[in-house]
């Protein structure tokens, strides 16, 4: 079996396991006053550093969540409601057009049930929001001050295409708008620096970089407060109520860990898988486009376009020879629908939807990508015939 479809979710380092294990045999609520839950408490304290260390935070700006979709809803829920209040109307939300869903239903939902107006910042044909577009239109609508926040993603999730959120966040800092970002799929890969990058707000998740499941974290900055999505016992400074978990938070902050300590080693690796098995597709498929920014774009993602193929049955077919990996966002699969990153990017729709996204990880090798190599031409061959015998 090989796989490669680390975007959507990758390997738990046994580093972390055994953490997660040993903790798991641990009593106590983090929230209790006696013994047990004091040393609950530290546990969880000495992951929030590890983690904030890790990320160029201090700890008291480390939320713990559940995971990505929890921290972007708290992000753009919480700020745009903390951002309007009975003496101050900021109705815009601006997003990339590009970003993950759990950034864009968030805002989608937020216009439909809460009076807010979202909108959408273009993209290049290469997925990247020009700094100069996003001042364009911050002072658009109804100009900057009706902006309650910006949400643009550290790195895309399909394509890999990385933003330039520095540039970005200190055009909404002239403004004096909080900017977030989503740096799910950047943390490991990117040098990602909450303190340096100047955004105001940052959502990371533990699975995706070698930690567990249901863990995760939003950084926000001194001085932000985001009204709670969730209502309860008050805890992570009345932003995140629900009872923390000691082995799965220790299990984020290793992961975090040991991802920002070895990353540039480990971009390496995955940078040198990802143009051998470029390569390896075109050799099979001339005629196979690459999608996102060849000039900075993360080094395990491989967003590829494969002309009159279905992205599904292509998908299907490798999996028949043992072979895993998507056609874009995990949290959309099975809904047969064009790629809303590569249609936003000037796709048509029939390219958006004969696209397949190959992403590697720590675990993969130079014999996954030569697995790859020998499936993919025949695999599309199939797909094209299928697809000319429908016809």
């Amino acid at each position: 079996m090989v796989y490669l479809d680390h975007a959507a979710t990758t390997d738990v380092r046994p580093e972390v396991a055994a953490e997660v294990a040993a903790e798991l045999g641990a009593l106590g609520n983090p929230s209790s006053l006696h013994g047990h839950g004091r040393a609950a408490r530290r546990t969880v304290e000495e992951a929030r550093e590890r983690l904030a260390g890790a990320l160029g935070s201090t700890p008291h700006e480390v939320v713990f969540t559940g995971g990505g979709t929890e921290s972007d809803n708290i992000a753009v829920k919480g700020l745009y409601w903390a951002r309007n209040t009975p003496d101050a109307r900021r109705p815009r939300i601006l997003t990339s057009a590009v970003e993950h869903h759990a950034a864009l239903d968030p805002a989608h939902w937020m216009a439909e049930h809460q009076g807010a107006v979202h909108e959408k910042v273009p993209v290049d044909a290469l997925g990247r929001v020009d700094p100069g577009v996003l001042r364009e239109t911050i002072e658009g609508g109804s100009g900057p001050g009706a902006v309650a926040l910006v949400s643009v993603m550290w790195a895309n999730n399909e394509v890999g295409t990385v933003q330039p959120v520095r540039e970005l966040a200190a055009v909404a800092a002239e403004y004096g708008i909080p900017f977030h970002t989503d740096a799910v799929q950047a943390v490991g890969v990117e040098p990602v620096d909450f303190a340096g990058s100047g955004v105001s707000a940052l959502t990371v998740s533990g699975h995706k970089l070698g930690g567990p499941v249901g863990a995760g974290a939003l950084l926000v900055a001194r001085g932000l407060a985001p009204v709670p999505v969730l209502h309860g016992g008050g805890q992570e400074r009345d932003i995140r109520s629900g009872t923390l978990s000691p082995p799965l938070l220790r299990g984020l902050a290793t992961a975090v860990h040991l991802a920002v300590a070895e990353r540039e080693e480990h971009a390496k690796h995955l940078s040198d898988l990802r143009d051998e098995l470029e390569e390896r597709v075109r050799e099979a498929v001339p005629d196979a486009v690459v999608n996102g920014d060849p000039a900075r774009r993360l080094p395990g993602i491989s967003h590829i376009s494969f002309p009159g193929c279905e992205g599904d049955a292509l998908l299907m077919l490798l999996d028949a020879k043992g072979i895993s990996c998507s056609t874009g966002s995990a949290c959309s699969a099975g809904v047969a629908q064009p790629s809303h990153v590569l249609l936003e990017m000037g796709a048509d729709a029939g390219t958006a939807l004969s696209s397949l996204r190959l992403s590697l990880g720590r675990t993969s090798t130079r014999e996954d990508v030569a697995a790859l190599g020998r499936a993919i031409g025949p695999a599309v061959e199939r797909a094209r015939a299928a697809r000319a015998r429908r016809r």
